[in-house]
């Protein structure tokens, strides 16, 4: 794998009996991308996200994340990346503090680690009036900052969001994606699940996927250029329109 690449995979396959999941599967992700992965429910998104962070074993194919191989060092690839699921993973029933302090005690910080992280988070995510609110209680799109914020407190150098915005209104997921830009600009690399065409507007890359197989892999403009269409949306649509047909005709 070439210095500049976080994550690599080589026709990466998993099978669920005789369900393909995902179809042999060969992409590189570069060190400081937004990297977005769009597709229908059942297109193979999160089972290949799961695979990447070390949670499912491919059934075939290779795959490095930071560095490390899937198969042989998942227990590094947990520790050098941060990972928040579709649904909301933080404990409802402590306060933000707390559980910033159980998050932090999880990646083995120490206490004045978590102590800065907790100021950090409280400043750049907005959540300082809220620090003493119990996590329940927070609006949906707060929940998904602190979440986010707990993902990144051991400094992940890749980090993975399985649809983060899902059920957030517009204008917390703009806000949302401008944390998100502002996170890479210290390096780290971003690959983000997302069923909302907009949002594969604001990434580097997007990487369309139907039925566990790559379809189109391209920056938002070029694959706009390429298919002739003035949004990632309509690219997205005509594309699964056309794979359908393909299938329909066998």
């Amino acid at each position: 794998m070439r210095p500049e690449v976080a994550v690599y995979t080589e026709k990466l396959t998993r099978r669920f009996g005789k369900f393909v999941a995902v179809d042999q599967v060969t992409l590189e992700v570069k060190k400081g991308e937004i990297f977005a992965f769009l597709g229908p429910n059942g297109a193979g998104k999160t089972t290949l996200m799961r695979m990447l962070c070390g949670l499912l074993k491919p059934t075939t194919g290779k795959a490095m994340v930071g560095g490390f191989d899937i198969y042989t060092q998942t227990e590094s690839i947990k520790q050098s990346i941060g990972y928040m699921s579709q649904k909301f993973s933080l404990y409802e029933d402590l306060t933000i503090e707390e559980n910033i302090e159980f998050y932090g005690g999880i990646y083995g910080l120490s206490r004045e680690s978590i102590r800065r992280k907790r100021e950090e988070i409280f400043k750049n995510l907005k959540l300082a009036s809220f620090s003493g609110m119990m996590t329940r209680d927070l609006p949906l799109g707060f929940k998904q900052r602190l979440a986010l914020g707990c993902a990144m407190l051991h400094k992940p150098t890749i980090l993975f969001l399985d649809e983060p915005t899902s059920g957030v209104d517009p204008k917390a997921r703009r806000t949302f994606w401008e944390i998100i830009h502002e996170t890479t600009k210290n390096g780290t690399t971003v690959l983000v699940t997302t069923h909302y065409m907009e949002e594969a507007e604001y990434c580097n890359r997007v990487c369309i996927m139907n039925n566990g197989q790559v379809v189109a892999l391209d920056s938002p403009s070029k694959l706009r250029e390429y298919h002739h269409q003035p949004s990632i949306q309509k690219v997205f649509v005509n594309l699964i329109k056309q794979e359908n047909r393909s299938e329909n005709s066998y």
